[in-house]
């Protein structure tokens, strides 16, 4: 664990630096991003050494205000976690080397360095705890630091209300997490890990209720996913990469790790999680294909995906269940490697967005275009990004959902419970799978092909090198997971060599499946590669000419005449409507000369809609109605003062 520390340290020195040398822009940026990859290089170390060697336990205990001990232990869970954490925030800060150019913010800029060192340290903290102190406390730190980092344009309402919103849920999580640990505490009388699974059965049911709205608050679990939108929208492109990349999955941790804690004999848990897991990928990527604008599509993909990590679970909760080690084991495995390939294509997708954004202004599909020839980069590397988010071969999100769809066939012949929802989840990951392609084919579509809907579109050019060259790399790793699998399945297996019921399982058989994918993968791409030069060949020392595209009879086409995101998805959102209200908006043409016609379609997100009818208002309402207690009378204050003392004095004595 010292390691893990010294790369924490570093973490954080390179963000305090950052504050002292605000006045020095660009030696600020380099501290910052050197400190970052250096302490992050030597934390991925260590993890990769520790999951792959099979080594002991590493643990360390530290003595805080001489009352509590602070107890952080690394088992090959945390290993596997510890990953993507040390992985993806150096590239962000990379990125940010080009992402933030404006040297007059170099104060905002320091102080936004500053808690994502905070951030960045806080999370191994929080996959390594070993008790509910240290638990609590760095999950608070990751917290606070991160609702900082939404409130870069502190000026701008709307991004305010962002981080309003995401500081009420991810604090009323918290609440619901201190509960569970309150309750756990009660029955235990221990802050340690290790006694919760002496728990009588009779109460982990509720514990795992209770921490599974507060882990599921951060994850973003429909219905409590509404904060992700606009959270990630407000955020600096290079840090929802780190916040829906990397943070998010702390929720996920959690919900993981409190299972095998309560380690109780029952179904209800692979049920609950199951069932979270299929309602939330469903309704993330509906949600995801009616928004018009990058960022929040890409939240609701974010969703998506969580849902996807959370049916990989449930199966391999139902397996542990039913005995059935094969569904355990895979299912396990497919949600930790796609939580890891979901870290990676997502960073990418959002730096895409945020090049899209810094070049064009705007991050709505309706008003890009063209930009394929513009940003050839950033265009390819978000093909490749929507290609592997999509679960196509040969990239990286096609092998993790293949393990799921393996462990889920491992399934159908259970109990008849079991059964049924093994069989609703391989559904589920089938619409969801076509359904997000669906998504970043209009994305793609609309945004890189076609002609510029705007002047500064058709003015916009590819970014910085930096921000090039972290797409490249992360488009390389997608792309390299899909060809070479093995030693990432590898390494998820690693991951569960400490979850007792899955240790001992054997999957060699399977290895081979995945040998053959890959050879047969690797075919495809060289055929592809070949045809390719084949076609370069045939065409040396020939005279290209060019020339506008056949029109069917149009032969000044304008930007009005291609698809809109609107319209595009028009008829697959019809058929989700029971999903999501929709209302379109159509001027219509009522003159034998019309003007102008018009056509506009937007959803509301059902969650958002029942919080604002059956919480906002009533509270809002209740609120009003106190006014009168906030009078300006000092002397009335005091009373109150009082009187709540002696209430609680009379309660509890």
């Amino acid at each position: 664990m010292d390691t893990v520390f010294v790369s924490i340290f570093i973490i954080l020195a390179g963000g305090t630096a950052a504050l002292f040398l605000s006045s020095r822009f660009v030696l600020m940026q380099r501290i910052m991003v050197g400190a970052t990859t250096l302490g992050s290089i030597a934390g991925l170390h260590f993890a990769l050494t520790h999951l792959l060697d099979d080594g002991p336990v590493a643990t360390a205990t530290f003595a805080w205000l001489h009352i509590f001990d602070l107890s952080f232990t690394a088992d090959s869970i945390s290993l596997f976690f510890l990953l993507p954490i040390f992985l993806i925030p150096p590239l962000a800060l990379i990125y940010s080397l080009h992402y933030f150019t404006d040297s007059k913010k170099n104060l905002r800029v320091a102080v936004n360095y500053f808690f994502t060192a905070v951030l960045i340290a806080s999370m191994p903290l929080v996959v390594t705890a070993s008790n509910m102190i240290s638990f609590a406390l760095s999950w608070e730190i990751m917290s606070i630091a991160s609702f900082f980092l939404v409130l870069f344009d502190y000026q701008n309402e709307e991004k305010r209300k962002a981080g309003y919103l995401y500081l009420i849920f991810v604090q009323g999580g918290a609440m619901f997490l201190f509960a569970a640990f309150a309750l756990i505490y009660r029955h235990t009388g221990s802050f340690d890990f290790s006694a919760v699974s002496s728990m009588p059965d009779s109460g982990k049911l509720l514990v795992f209720i209770l921490a599974l709205i507060g882990f599921g608050s951060k994850a973003g679990l429909f219905p409590l996913h509404i904060w992700m939108p606009s959270t990630y929208s407000a955020a600096p492109s290079h840090l929802p990469g780190i916040m829906s990349g990397v943070m998010a999955k702390m929720g996920i941790y959690g919900i993981l790790r409190i299972y095998l804690l309560l380690d109780a004999p029952t179904s209800v848990f692979g049920n609950v999680v199951l069932i979270c897991g299929i309602l939330t990928g469903i309704f993330g990527v509906v949600y995801a294909l009616v928004r018009q604008n990058i960022k929040e599509l890409l939240a609701y993909s974010s969703m998506e995906n969580i849902g996807i990590i959370l049916i990989g679970l449930g199966i391999g909760m139902l397996g542990a269940d039913e005995g059935n080690q094969a569904m355990a084991f895979f299912g396990f495995a497919g949600a930790l490697l796609h939580l890891f390939n979901h870290s990676v294509f997502k960073s990418l997708l959002f730096m895409g967005a945020g090049a899209i954004e810094q070049q064009t202004g705007t991050n709505s599909i309706e008003d890009l275009g063209g930009l394929l020839k513009k940003m050839p980069v950033t265009g390819k590397t978000f093909l490749v990004g929507s290609t592997a988010i999509s679960g196509l071969p040969p990239f990286a999100g096609f092998i993790s959902e293949f393990l799921i769809y393996y462990g889920a066939f491992q399934g159908v012949d259970t109990h008849r419970l079991s059964f049924l929802l093994a069989i609703f989840a391989i559904i589920s990951l089938a619409v969801i799978g076509g359904l997000a392609t669906a998504v970043f084919t209009k994305v793609m579509g609309l945004t890189f092909l076609g002609a510029a809907r705007t002047k500064k579109v058709e003015q916009a050019k590819e970014v910085k090198p930096s921000m090039q060259w972290v797409m490249i790399l992360l488009a390389s790793v997608c792309l390299f997971i899909g060809l070479v699998p093995a030693p990432f399945i590898h390494t998820a297996f690693a991951g569960l060599r400490d979850i007792s019921f899955v240790s001992s399982y054997n999957a060699q058989s399977f290895l081979t499946v995945v040998q053959q994918i890959s050879e047969t993968t690797m075919l495809f791409v060289l055929l592809i590669l070949a045809l390719v030069m084949l076609r370069q060949f045939l065409y040396l020392n020939k005279r290209i000419r060019w020339a506008g595209t056949w029109g069917c009879g149009f032969t000044k086409p304008t930007v009005r005449m291609q698809y809109t995101g609107a319209s595009y998805a028009d008829d697959m959102v019809n058929f989700f409507k029971w999903l999501t209200p929709v209302t379109r908006l159509y001027s219509g043409i009522t003159q034998i000369f019309p003007r102008r016609a018009t056509w506009h379609m937007q959803s509301e997100d059902t969650a958002l809609m029942n919080y604002e009818r059956a919480l906002v208002r009533p509270l809002y309402s209740l609120v009003y109605k106190l006014r009168w207690i906030q009078h300006g009378n000092i002397q009335l204050y005091i009373s109150y003062i009082i009187v709540a003392v002696i209430i609680l004095l009379v309660f509890f004595l």
